[in-house]
């Protein structure tokens, strides 16, 4: 897959992750936010299985004989390493989903955009790991029209605090994914183990805190089964295989994306204002966007019509 098809995906996430925060908000209305986040992701696992099965069988090969490949075994190492994914995936979302009863579908886009300073941050504390020149200016430019999207002013209420504690967590989730995904050739089975850790997480402090009622869990149907299946099963699935053709920070950059969708669907079906700086806002995340896919790619084109004589 090519950098470019991969950013695609990446992008491709963030517009399922902006709906997805309508649906967060909306699930809020019924039930408790760790119940919510479970069955969100237990929908998810459900979603994912069959293709994470499918991805373990062995393939064929081109011979003649077309004789069957098995893939390499997973480790058990390996999978602890998507287990810790699972743990930061769990902080983002418990973090997020608690935050939006007392925040905006708009403020936790911006919020949760935060990331994309984090995540080179985490990526050199972590692992040593030094982004390409263009992502300092790319992040600096899509906080900014993050900021701008989100009005850029007031303070800050609990809930916006805990989105960005669950910005960190983001952050951490995809360094992680970025440091783990292409060493076993499996993205499907370590987005099975994230969904299965998040929701097993989530049940067990939901059962200790929060009702189970049948009658609102079903009020809140549609947008488990949004947030499950569209939000939690297909993008961050599509996470997973795009972050395995381009960089962490790059791939923080193109997410981000999910704070303008996030605020256009919160106008469309929440009613949410968009101020004219807003769309001053998307404008710069869209450079931004561009700019670390297409700074890059000039530089290196540069440098090989340098090198020839």
């Amino acid at each position: 897959m090519s950098r470019t098809a991969a950013n695609a995906l990446l992008l491709l996430a963030g517009a399922i992750w902006g709906m997805g925060f309508v649906a967060q908000a909306a699930a809020m209305e019924s039930i408790g936010p760790f119940l919510f986040v479970a069955l969100r992701f237990a929908v998810a696992s459900v979603v994912v299985l069959p293709f994470a099965w499918r991805e373990a069988r062995p393939a064929r090969s081109r011979g003649a004989d077309e004789v069957p490949v098995p893939p390499r075994a997973v480790t058990p190492g390996e999978l602890a390493r998507h287990a810790l994914i699972g743990v930061a995936l769990f902080g983002g979302m418990a973090t997020q989903q608690v935050g939006l009863l007392t925040t905006s579908v708009t403020n936790s886009g911006f919020l949760t955009g935060l990331y994309v300073l984090f995540t080179p941050l985490l990526g050199i504390v972590l692992f040593r790991e030094w982004p390409h020149v263009a992502t300092w200016p790319a992040a600096a430019l899509a906080l900014g029209g993050i900021a701008l999207l989100s009005g850029g002013g007031g303070g800050l209420a609990t809930g916006d605090l805990l989105t960005i504690a669950s910005a960190v967590f983001w952050g951490l989730q995809v360094v992680l994914i970025g440091r783990f995904v292409g060493r076993t050739g499996r993205p499907l089975l370590l987005s099975l183990v994230q969904f299965a850790v998040t929701a097993s997480l989530a049940g067990i402090v939901a059962a200790v805190r929060e009702p189970f009622v049948v009658a609102l869990v079903r009020e809140a149907l549609p947008s488990i089964l949004y947030a499950g299946v569209f939000a939690s099963g297909l993008a961050f699935t599509l996470q997973v295989i795009g972050q395995r053709c381009t960089t962490a920070p790059q791939a923080a950059i193109f997410l981000s994306s999910e704070a303008p969708f996030a605020a256009l669907f919160g106008r469309l079906l929440r009613d949410e204002r968009i101020a004219a700086s807003g769309f001053a806002g998307c404008a710069a995340i869209l450079v931004a966007m561009l700019m670390v896919e297409l700074v890059p790619m000039l530089l290196a084109r540069n440098r090989r019509s340098r090198a020839v004589p």
